[in-house]
């Protein structure tokens, strides 16, 4: 398996194990996936254009690059849920309520950007 299909093929298992923690509850654990599943996909459509992307810097630069390329910013708004959703992992600040509507507007960024990585 080449690395960008391990990449999608991560971003679904991540999707999917996030939707199971937020059904039991684990809103620290269910934001790591998200995160985990938001940034495999980006990492996927990297790849594919040939840019390999190894830190949060380079991820988060990228997704401007996106959101420039395709003429919306809603990416870069769903981008900094995400990281919220990264930092809420170590913290868990962020009310049950923020964790689950948040999933639902990842799922959105995720379907947005998963035609660039196929």
């Amino acid at each position: 398996m080449n690395k960008r299909n391990r990449h999608i093929e991560l971003n679904g298992k991540y999707l999917q194990d996030a939707k199971a923690l937020l059904k039991k509850q684990d809103y620290p654990q269910a934001s790591e996936k998200l995160w985990g599943a938001t940034a495999q996909i980006i990492k996927a459509i990297a790849l594919k254009r040939g840019k390999k992307l190894r830190s949060h810097e380079s991820i988060s630069k990228y997704v401007v690059e996106l959101s420039k390329e395709l003429n919306d910013n809603s990416i870069l708004d769903y981008f900094g849920l995400a990281n919220s959703l990264h930092q809420n992992f170590y913290e868990n600040w962020l009310a049950p309520e923020m964790v689950s509507r948040y999933a639902k507007i990842i799922e959105k960024l995720i379907k947005k950007l998963r035609p660039l990585a196929d």
